[in-house]
Order: structure tokens, then C-alpha cells, then sequence
């Protein structure tokens, strides 16, 4: 099993969600963010005042899959999160050693 994690725009959020929903992948949790990368922040004007933004808001979407679906869900999310401009965002996998469904009891894949 892998957990992804993916940090997106926060407008691309839905055309994620449905792409993932498209691979098979039905359950997610979604968090907003706050960070930078390479896009280190912008300055804004506020009743004439400028100030620099350096924390920009994003979305991180946590995922568990099977191991033979870790590659069609990246994909999806690449495919659907990709606006070709800076802070587009990372998708970071690891290994998932044990799951277990609280309700049943149920363990790893069968608790995804």
C-alpha cells in the first residue's frame, strides 16, 4: 500500500478529486495549506500599503491506495493539477505498513 500526498492550487481541487474518482480511487482527505517552493510568495497592495505574502495558500490531498493503483492515481492527479506555470505543486509517496477500519476492524487493504 502507498500513501500519496499532493500539494495542489486550491483551484484545482475538483478537476483532482474527479480525476482520481475516474481510476477508482473514492476516498481522500483534503486540508488547506499554507507554503512556498520555488514561487517564494508575492507582494499585494492593501489601502496602499504593499506587503509581501510569503506563505501561499495551497490544498494537500492525502490518499492510501493499493500498490498497483499508485501509478494511474499520480497520473491522474499530474494530468489534472498541471497549469504548466509555477507552484503547480509536489506529490510525495511513501509506504503504507498497516491500515485498519476502526467501525469493523477490517485491516490493510481491506480498510482502504
Amino acid at each position: 500500500m502507498k500513501k500519496i500526498e499532493a500539494i495542489i492550487k486550491p483551484f484545482k481541487l475538483d478537476e483532482v478529486r474527479e480525476a482520481l474518482s475516474e481510476v477508482g480511487i473514492t476516498g481522500l482527505t483534503v486540508t488547506e495549506v499554507k507554503g512556498f517552493g520555488r514561487q517564494k510568495g508575492h507582494t499585494e497592495l492593501y489601502r496602499g500599503a504593499e506587503y509581501v505574502v510569503d506563505f501561499l495558500p495551497k490544498i494537500k490531498i492525502e490518499i492510501v491506495v493499493k500498490s498497483n493503483q499508485c501509478d494511474a492515481a499520480i497520473e491522474a492527479i499530474i494530468k489534472a493539477a498541471r497549469t504548466g506555470k509555477i507552484g503547480d505543486g509536489k506529490i510525495f509517496v511513501t509506504s503504507v505498513e498497516q491500515v485498519v477500519r476502526i467501525r469493523t476492524g477490517e485491516t490493510d487493504e481491506a480498510a482502504i
